[in-house]
């Protein structure tokens, strides 16, 4: 399926996991891909070889740390490309080893990962709207996560930098709907990534697991497939979502890992 032909887009922090992954899918269905990011050179070795599939690929200079670095990127695309249609605003992180309850975290580790996360969807949005609204439409996705919709008893402040993405999400949704641009935000659950193998212990995987009803890990391609939905038009009539793709983690009963997903894990 070709339907993003002709169609341009920036996706940051593509380099692995949800963010390559959405880089590709949505190359492979015809969108020329701007890959913002810090890795120039190995970035160049995987358009190159993604080129031999026909995948048009580019990678961008990015880096979240680099303010200036914001402004470039966007115009080193627009001057390329002369405009942007696909905004996905995948990068952001955590610092897990930091990041506790509010007594035990510490100002600066808190405010840091504001600005890692809606921090920087904001600011690339901002230089990235006007283009849009030029071209008279587009879409953006934001990449959240399921811990800014499900409190926790540590990461206070991953948990709400990604509500935070949520709400700015549907606050772009509202402010530009009426000019054709659209905002909607994706939300994954535990995804099997290098950041989650080494950040999150065997037993903490496990036992998340055994409150996910579908009772394995997403795929970066599993995220990467709800990226692509919203990039095109086949959620033309969708904006302001806040899609959860997460196998159902916290859907239904509390007691639900008491009874059956702890079971299930064990199978697995």
């Amino acid at each position: 399926m070709k339907d993003l032909n002709k169609k341009v887009a920036l996706v940051t922090s593509a380099t692995r996991g949800i963010g390559l992954a959405s880089a590709i899918k949505l190359a492979q269905r015809g969108a020329t891909v701007y890959m913002g990011v810090r890795r120039m050179e190995a970035t160049q070795e995987i358009c190159d070889t993604y080129a031999k599939e026909g995948l048009v690929m580019k990678p961008v200079f990015f880096d979240a740390f680099n303010l200036d670095s914001y402004k470039t990127m966007v115009e080193s695309v627009i001057k390329e490309a002369g405009k942007i249609d696909i905004l996905v605003n995948n990068y952001g992180g955590g610092i897990p080893d930091k990041d506790f309850d509010l007594v035990n975290t510490d100002e600066d580790t808190f405010f840091k990962i504001m600005e890692m996360n809606v921090g920087s969807v904001f600011r690339i949005s901002k230089l990235v709207v006007p283009h849009m609204l030029e071209n008279k439409g587009g879409s953006i996705v934001n990449i959240a996560s399921i811990s800014g919709t499900v409190p926790d008893i540590s990461r206070i402040g991953y948990g709400v930098a990604k509500a935070a993405v949520n709400n700015i999400t549907q606050q772009i949704a509202m402010e530009y709907a009426r000019y054709n641009i659209r905002c909607n935000a994706v939300l994954p659950g535990m995804t099997a990534t290098d950041a989650v193998k080494n950040s999150m212990s065997e037993e903490f995987q496990k036992s998340f697991l055994s409150h996910v009803p579908l009772n394995r890990m997403g795929t970066p391609e599993d995220i990467a497939n709800s990226v692509a939905f919203f990039a095109s038009d086949d959620s033309a009539y969708i904006t302001g979502s806040i899609l959860e793709v997460s196998g159902g983690y916290h859907l239904g009963t509390p007691q639900y890992a008491d009874f059956v997903g702890r079971k299930a894990v064990e199978e697995l």
